[in-house]
Parts: C-alpha cells; sequence; structure tokens
C-alpha cells in the first residue's frame, strides 16, 4: 500500500521516504501506523501550492484537499481548529466553523502564527500532525468512499496522497457536512 497514481503524481509509501515529511507529521503517521499506508512524492517547492500543484501534475481539483487554521475567541480566550476542504470547495469560516469553534468572529490565523502553531511551512500545513487539543474539521466530501486527496506533508517539498476516509479517522477529527462552500462563496488567503 501507500502507492497511488494521480495525475502526473506517483507515490511511494511514506515508509521509504521519511525525510520528505515534517517532524509533527512524522510523529503522527508513525503513531497512527501509517507509515505504509499512504504515499509521499517530492515536488519542487515551487508548484506546491494548490493550484500550482493542479496545473503541474494535470490534476482534477476534487483530488486536492486544503488544510487551514482558524481562530476566534471566547470570553478573551482564542480557539483554534483546522479546516480540510477540497480545493473546490473554500472553509465555511464565517457560519459554519464560527458556530463550531462557538466565538463571535472566526478568520484565518496569519501565515507567521500558522507555521509557528503547527511547526510546518505555509504551503504545506497538513491535518496530520496538527496540535492533538486543536479541533479537525473534516468536509464530508474529502472522506467520501473511494476518494483519494493530496495534501501538504507539513514541508513544501512534498505531498502525501491517501485515502480520504483516513482524515475522518484522525483523533480529533469531526466530518462535517457542507463545511466546504463553492469556490466563489467565500475568500481565503493564498496558500
Amino acid at each position: 500500500m501507500g502507492v497511488f497514481t494521480l495525475g502526473g503524481l506517483t507515490t511511494t509509501p511514506a515508509s521509504s521516504r521519511t525525510e520528505l515529511l515534517a517532524p509533527a507529521t512524522l510523529a503522527a503517521l508513525t503513531a497512527l501506523g501509517w507509515l505504509d499506508e499512504v504515499g509521499i512524492v517530492e515536488i519542487d517547492p515551487d508548484v506546491s501550492d494548490t493550484a500550482a500543484t493542479q496545473e503541474r501534475f494535470g490534476l482534477e481539483a476534487d483530488t486536492l484537499a486544503n488544510c487551514v487554521v482558524v481562530g476566534g475567541k471566547r470570553e478573551g480566550v482564542e480557539r483554534i481548529a483546522a479546516c480540510v476542504v477540497l480545493a473546490t470547495t473554500r472553509a465555511d469560516v464565517n457560519n459554519t466553523v464560527k458556530r463550531l469553534l462557538d466565538v463571535r468572529k472566526a478568520s484565518f490565523l496569519p501565515m507567521d502564527r500558522a507555521v509557528e502553531l503547527t511547526g510546518m511551512e505555509y504551503g504545506g500545513i497538513t491535518p496530520i500532525g496538527l496540535p492533538e487539543e486543536w479541533p479537525l474539521l473534516v468536509d464530508s466530501r474529502v472522506v467520501a468512499d473511494g476518494v483519494v486527496v493530496i495534501i501538504g506533508s507539513g514541508v513544501r517539498r512534498s505531498k502525501i496522497l491517501l485515502p480520504g476516509r483516513l482524515l475522518g479517522d484522525l483523533p480529533s477529527a469531526r466530518v462535517i457536512d457542507g463545511l466546504g462552500l463553492a469556490a466563489h462563496a467565500e475568500t481565503r488567503p493564498p496558500e
């Protein structure tokens, strides 16, 4: 297992290229026993952003999943979550995420804070290896039967391919119907 081919990408099991994973991602994959279940492929960091990856490797947008970090405050306490949606959608931060975090306003964390708190590179942030106390909100389309998705690896120079259903099995994951909105429905910062 751990060998997938999508578009112009063909992976090897993550266990064979652990140097392509951020430390937190490697630790999480090891703890979950998934190093042989997921595939990894080395890429040029300049094509790490979703649109560039899609174009360079001839991928369908519904095979790419984005992980964004959002936060808000309630009674002076910051609440942070990560959201995973397909590239054909955008996380519904202003409604669904705000409600699930129980905050008055939710917004994307600034790049420097997201990088600092995750220990991952911007453009490579992945749902695997995030702080355990963060809720991980996963759009139900990501975990649908038969869906294989491409996600970050924690670093810009590689991508992970895996069955989307695995993301719903992560310890802090909550699968949410309608977390992802049509791409034009909400803006978000570029990756």
